[in-house]
Order: structure tokens, then sequence, then C-alpha cells
């Protein structure tokens, strides 16, 4: 039996222990994370400590849906603190000016498509260069 002194740390987090290398030295242990696996020599032969891979998932997926959500608080909290310092006038909202019209007169004539609809055409200045 060996024994280890380690912090408790009071956060999320898919993991219940972080070891470092100087614990897995002490225990000869070897992980295998990808099949979450920590292997140590014991008296009897080797021991091996498995994970549940349904509850590390499912711990996995937690974990990263609060650091996504704690990543876009601190891009809001930045945004509105950068909101803070943009003038009032340019967070004034710009009226519209009204829409163009043309007033039908010799400067402009109507010219066809050339498609199969003869209502389809536009308008162009009537002093264009043909060209």
């Amino acid at each position: 039996m060996e024994h280890i002194n380690f912090y408790v740390a009071d956060f999320d987090t898919a993991y219940h222990a972080i070891l470092g290398w100087p614990a897995l030295a002490k225990f000869m242990v070897m992980p295998h994370y990808t099949y979450l696996v920590l292997k140590m020599p014991s008296h009897v032969g080797v021991l091996a400590l498995r994970s549940n891979l349904t509850i590390a998932y499912a711990c996995e997926t937690e974990s990263l849906a609060l650091a996504e959500a704690t990543d876009l608080s601190i891009q809001m909290a930045s945004m509105v603190t950068e909101a803070k310092t943009v003038p009032a006038k340019d967070l004034e909202i710009p009226k519209l000016e009204p829409p163009r019209t043309f007033a039908k007169s010799k400067e402009v004539k109507e010219v066809s498509l050339g498609l199969d609809d003869p209502f389809k055409t536009v308008k162009i200045g009537a002093h264009l260069d043909p060209k």
C-alpha cells in the first residue's frame, strides 16, 4: 500500500482526479488514455483500473458544454465593455432616405431584354452610345 498527498480543487470537470508524473512514477502507473485504463504492478500481477466509457463520455460532453458557455459569457462581457466605449452619436440608427424614382422623360428609353416575354424591359439613358 502506498499513500499519496493531493490537492482538492472545487471546479467542474470530467476528471475525478488528475495525477502528475511524480504520482504516476511512484505507483509505476502506465496510463492508456484511449481505453481509459491505468495499469500498475501489484503483488498478484498487473492491476488494471478501468473507467466506464459511457459515464466518461457523458462527463466530457457536460464539461465541453460548460466550457462553451463560459467562453460565450466571457465574449459577451467583452462585447458589452467594448460597446460602452462607442460614442453615442455612432449608436444612432440612420434615417433611411426615400427610394429614388425615375421621372419619365425623353432622357430615358425603355429597352426589351430580348427574352420571350416582351414585358420584361429595362430603362436606360436615351443618349448612350450604342456600341
